[in-house]
């Protein structure tokens, strides 16, 4: 017997399992995909980390979970700079000073508020009830009309006017020339992939990968005192209530014998005319350097598609309204009631989590379950 099964080797059940092994406890960890690290998992291609499900960023404020991954890994000092293409003109993002120049020709911050401010008051908006009137009230209708509409309802696959205010609520907005996107104290890509940063959690760890736990969950619960479960909470329980909702993206990823495709590890495509919301240049998460420092003559694009979740897909962003939120408390209120099983991660809590916040999230379980 081991003490834990843990179903899923991503950051949540990655963290756990090292947390369980540092205090002397067993843990078996297994997982459907062929590798190891869930949806951070980093390829090497032509000598640069691919980040093969969407771009991952790690940026945190809280020092604790800082001291804990770098435990397991170098990390550079790379800025999260997305730009945006409206059409061929660009912008920077988060919408700071440059952004309002390029937009307003606008030069001193006093100009850009005032600007905001003449476009707020002249869309009457004094209590947004969605996430159309929200972005309007914080940046103004030029810049919700151009930078924000089209590429969130990609995104999201519905109209603003019928998304929440609150996904949009801490939308960045400066009035100075910081083009840092998180603004976290803490920030950068570990050296050598998230991958390697994974691997070296589960060092001495045993894992099974290519191990699907709901096709054979009695004989897999059987091995363990406890299960720690991090796949999604409504297929652990057969869909009872139905499924939840989800975002998905569909990736396309080429490797091209160019040396710079867009010059930027991010480009967000923001007209509603172009079908991918963003373009990633994998190289430049490094500075366009291998992992020995040399440069790289070929680069490697990942085009994202937003799309409907169905069965099939992987899931990736909870569609957290109203619907979903009574849905998954029928769920929770099951889960609750279990005595063997845990329940964590993005799918298990049907939450969304920067990874900074999944690694607290494991590590706060761990200090409850191993002490």
């Amino acid at each position: 017997m081991y003490d834990y099964l843990i179903v899923g080797a991503g950051l949540y059940g990655a963290v756990f399992a090292q947390q369980a092994k540092e205090r002397g406890k067993t843990a078996l960890v297994i997982d459907k995909r062929p590798h190891i690290a869930g949806n951070v998992y980093t390829e090497p291609v032509a000598g640069i980390h691919v980040h093969r499900y969407g771009a991952h960023i790690f940026h945190t404020n809280d020092r604790a979970v800082w001291d804990y991954v770098n435990r397991f890994a170098d990390f550079n000092r790379f800025t999260n700079s997305p730009v945006a293409n409206y059409k061929g003109e660009l912008y920077s993002l988060p919408f700071n000073m440059y952004t309002f120049n390029r937009m307003w020709g606008v030069t001193t911050p006093a100009q850009a508020a005032a600007e905001i401010d003449r476009q707020r008051r002249d869309s009457g908006i004094t209590q947004p009830r969605n996430l159309e009137e929200q972005a309007i009230s914080l940046v103004g209708r030029d810049i919700y009309e151009k930078l924000v509409k089209g590429y969130t309802e990609k995104q999201w696959g519905r109209p603003c006017a019928e998304l929440p205010a609150f996904i949009i609520r801490r939308l960045p907005v400066r009035l100075t020339f910081d083009n840092n996107y998180f603004n976290a104290l803490y920030q950068g890509i570990p050296l050598g992939g998230y991958t390697r940063l994974v691997e070296r959690m589960l060092a001495g760890v045993e894992v099974r990968l290519g191990v699907d736990y709901l096709q054979d969950r009695p004989a897999l619960d059987a091995l363990a005192h406890t299960t720690v479960y991090t796949g999604p909470i409504d297929a652990f329980y057969a869909y009872r209530f139905g499924p939840l909702e989800y975002r998905s993206v569909r990736f396309e990823t080429e490797l091209l014998d160019v040396p710079n495709f867009q010059g930027n590890a991010a480009v967000n495509y923001t007209d509603r005319d172009t079908p991918w919301t963003r373009i990633i240049e994998h190289k430049w998460f490094q500075f366009g350097k291998d992992d020995d420092g040399n440069d790289i003559p070929q680069t490697v694009i990942s085009r994202e598609y937003s799309s409907e979740w169905k069965a099939g897909d992987e899931p990736y962003y909870p569609v957290n309204d109203g619907k979903n939120a009574a849905l998954y408390a029928r769920y929770k209120a099951l889960a609750d009631g279990e005595t063997r099983t845990v329940f964590g991660g993005r799918l298990g809590e049907y939450k969304y989590y920067d990874m900074d916040q999944v690694i607290a999230a494991a590590l706060k379980k761990a200090e409850e379950e191993l002490g």
